[in-house]
């Protein structure tokens, strides 16, 4: 068994031909950027693209493959140049008779056949398939019952954040009001909560949590990921580690602190006050502009204190990205990819002395105590993240 890192939802900002997926991505965003990035310089060993429905995301990884640049593996994924495997997956928007708001979900599929089986029967739910995130038109158990059909995984994606999601907007109470919770191979908790949070709710005590970047940068790879015990990196282990069996699992999800977050704090969006408690009109500017936090939704959804939780849960690490840490821009985050090869190896393997030879002792201390969890926060909410308070 080895450890291998995964963040399973990335964004495509562009196709090759430059026609937009995701309209708020990045132009670099494309597959062969994300798989570049990807391995050789934020040292991920599976990575989880989350638009390969568009037809044209279809039609280049077959490129790919014909070029010899990725090679479909028999226990599923698309291993690229020896490294990096990408997993196809899409992102799904649901607005059925049953929801109160817009949910989205994630769903993932072995095989580039399977992939582009599920993209010609998306394709006649929905307005335009050569977009991300789009709404289906469909019911959600219809959804969830079509992906087990092509052998996939279905994963309602950052479960607690204010838009578009399964708990967000305040209405949804249940997972059992929307979907069949026999079809849901796992939840993802989004940025701005973290495991203790996330296990007040029992009816979550049967899936697995994971955390993932929801990437629309290329800087934003891995700003949450998991750590994963596997034989080797393909689409049948990641299911195994889910699901704990042979051995493999989650051995730890790698968050944001939710305090990061930018949707963990109760605030007005307008004036930019934070809020004990939601209230429709701002307080103090009047405005109608406040957005619900997080941590109050948990609170209203919890039917257990944190110490009631179940505690067999693969640690949370409260991870903070090099690009949060003071001091530390783009051309010091440059010198150490030169000189220890990716950030996975800066978060995890540098040593103290180590990071001194290539940067300030300061610095070297703030990585360090970024590590250790030792950094104090300023919270986030509103739509703006937290950050780490200057000492």
């Amino acid at each position: 068994m080895n450890i291998y890192y995964g963040d399973f939802h990335v964004h495509v900002g562009r196709t090759r031909s430059g026609k937009p997926v995701k309209i708020t991505g990045a132009r670099s965003l494309t597959i062969e950027g994300i798989l570049e990035y990807a391995a050789n310089r934020k040292g991920l060993d599976i990575v989880g693209v989350i638009d390969c429905h568009v037809p044209e995301v279809i039609d280049e990884l077959k490129a790919l493959i014909q070029q010899g640049d990725l090679a479909e593996l028999e226990e599923g994924g698309l291993r690229y140049k020896d490294g990096t495997v990408l997993i196809t997956g899409s992102e799904i928007e649901i607005n059925d008779e049953h929801c109160k708001g817009p949910v989205h979900v994630l769903a993932f599929f072995p095989t580039l056949a399977q992939m582009e089986l599920f993209s010609n029967w998306f394709s006649e739910r929905v307005k335009n398939i050569t977009l991300s995130s789009q709404r289906i038109y469909e019911r959600g158990t219809v959804l969830q019952e079509k992906v087990k059909e092509l052998g996939g995984l279905f994963i309602p994606a950052h479960i607690f954040t204010p838009h578009k999601s399964l708990f967000g907007k305040g209405v949804n109470q249940s997972l059992t009001e929307i979907f069949d919770p026999a079809l849901i191979d796992a939840v993802e908790l989004g940025l701005s909560a973290d495991t203790a949070m996330a296990a007040r709710l029992s009816e979550l005590d049967a899936y697995p949590f994971l955390t993932n970047s929801d990437a629309h940068s290329l800087p934003k790879l891995a700003r949450e990921y998991q750590q994963l015990l596997l034989e080797k990196p393909n689409f049948k282990e990641w299911v195994k580690a889910l699901r704990g069996e042979d051995g493999r699992r989650i051995l730890a999800n790698y968050g944001l602190n939710p305090y990061l977050g930018k949707y963990h704090e109760t605030v007005c969006e307008n004036c930019g006050e934070m809020l004990e408690a939601y209230e429709a009109r701002c307080p103090y500017c009047g405005s109608t502009q406040v957005t619900k936090g997080v941590a109050e939704r948990i609170g209203e959804l919890a039917d257990r204190h944190f110490t009631e939780a179940k505690t067999e849960r693969p640690s949370y690490i409260h991870h903070i990205p090099l690009e949060f840490l003071p001091g530390l821009g783009p051309k010091t985050l440059d010198k150490l990819i030169a000189r220890f090869g990716s950030e996975m190896a800066v978060i995890h393997e540098a040593s103290f002395e180590e990071l001194s030879e290539v940067v300030p002792e300061k610095l070297a201390r703030l990585i360090q105590q970024a590590r250790k969890g030792e950094l104090s926060l300023q919270k986030g909410g509103g739509g703006i993240y937290g950050k780490v308070i200057r000492e």
